[in-house]
């Protein structure tokens, strides 16, 4: 159990931070942090929490991730939907939080999207729903690879926590303006339940998009990162 307890917290963490900046820090007067903010906030969440329960749960935060990691022969059947649905609990509980604070400000809006991920007119950028299905295959399967490959045992050790939340961080800042950047379920669907309607009809390009990505960047790795030499 304590595994999954791990997973709870820190996804919770994740969507908090990341999505908490979003809300509340991005484009506040004046001083606002911007995209550039809320994508360090993405991968400082990460990074911050691969130190924390990494050598507990293994820190995925992200169905996607686990997804990938059991593609990838890394990890076992039997903890996936365990370690999804504590994932998906984190993400919900810190979009409650994240609300009750949110709600407190003068002339808050959930309506105004509530850092959810979208495409059309729910893209930040106006992007299409190819232009965000190509972006949230394409991040999640090059973050995957980054993990596999962070993590490979042939791979400096201690700086897998750093390689991982860069590698958020930068995914974040390319794709923000396409779909206010998912390449994880549980973060989705975190804010989505919360903003309800369209967040909700959307919400299903966000698990299905990083989950490919994700077996597509293990399938990558297993190729290229085989250490078996051609005969």
């Amino acid at each position: 159990m304590k595994v999954y307890g791990a997973e709870l917290i820190g996804t919770f963490w994740l969507v908090l931070g990341g999505c908490g900046s979003a809300v509340i820090s991005a484009a506040f007067p004046e001083v606002g942090i911007g995209l550039l903010g809320v994508s360090l906030a993405f991968g400082l969440t990460v990074l911050t929490m691969a130190y924390a329960i990494g050598h507990i749960s293994g820190c995925h935060l992200n169905p996607a991730v686990s997804v990938g990691l059991w593609a990838a022969g890394r990890f076992p059947t039997a903890q996936l939907l365990p370690y999804i649905v504590a994932q998906v609990l984190g993400g919900l509980l810190a979009g409650l939080v994240l609300y009750s604070i949110a709600s407190g400000a003068p002339g808050f809006d959930v309506a105004k999207g509530f850092a959810s991920n979208g495409f059309g007119t729910h893209s930040p950028g106006g992007y299409t729903f190819q232009a965000a299905l190509i972006t949230e295959v394409v991040m999640t399967m090059f973050f995957l690879l980054v993990i596999l490959g962070a993590t490979d045992r042939r791979a400096p050790a201690g700086f897998a926590p750093a390689a991982i939340g860069l590698a958020l961080t930068l995914i974040h800042l390319i794709s923000i303006p396409v779909t206010n950047t998912s390449v994880n379920p549980a973060r989705s669907t975190g804010v989505a339940l919360v903003v309800g309607g369209w967040a909700i009809e959307q919400l299903w390009l966000f698990w299905a998009a990083p989950i490919a990505g994700a077996v597509l960047g293990a399938m990558t790795y297993r190729v290229i990162g085989s250490n078996k030499t051609a005969s």
